[in-house]
């Protein structure tokens, strides 16, 4: 068998970045670059969002950011465990991964500020730091507020012009403030 060509006279050559310029010229380019303005516009975001991957909380975070004024003035990157994700030495690649977010969030959209939502109930906190890490309510507070906190003096030390907001949700919605 043959390995396949690398060009097919079938489909046209992809568009340069001039050719799909100069077609953006025209009606429907102006469709399409009224599309991309919005993605690629420096300075739009206020913050990065962290918070954990746990599918019972997405409506209450996206109602949370909304509710304070941040309705698309955020990025968000999302992590097991959310600021635990970051700490972990099981895994290093993630918190590699969320600080170059945080790079490439301060360089292209001029965040001010990393917003982190912790969870009561997070699994991740389950699995990493064992079930006794979170097996009353107190307990898990106190957890929560360790992690969060080292999460910010992290923060601190390597973007010492971002703020830190810190909170711990409730499965319900509710939001505790935790102080940095």
């Amino acid at each position: 068998m043959s390995p396949l060509p690398l060009t097919c006279s079938c489909h046209p050559p992809a568009l340069g970045r001039r050719r799909l310029l100069a077609l953006a010229g025209g009606a429907g380019g102006a469709v399409l670059m009224s599309r991309v303005r919005p993605a690629t516009a420096a300075g739009a975001a206020k913050a990065l969002l962290l918070s954990c991957i746990d599918y019972r909380l997405l409506d209450s975070v996206d109602s949370y950011m909304k509710q304070h004024g941040l309705e698309h003035a955020y990025d968000h990157t999302i992590l097991a465990g959310a600021a635990l994700g970051v700490l972990l030495d099981q895994k290093p690649d993630w918190a590699h991964t969320f600080w170059d977010h945080v790079d490439i969030a301060k360089q292209l959209h001029g965040i001010q500020e990393v917003i982190v939502i912790d969870h009561r109930d997070c699994g991740a906190f389950k699995v990493f730091l064992g079930p006794d890490s979170i097996k009353d309510p107190a307990t898990e507070t106190a957890t929560h507020q360790r992690i969060l906190r080292t999460f910010a003096a992290q923060l601190k030390a390597r973007h010492p012009d971002l703020a830190a907001e810190l909170y711990l949700m409730a499965l319900d919605g509710s939001v505790l403030p935790i102080a940095a």
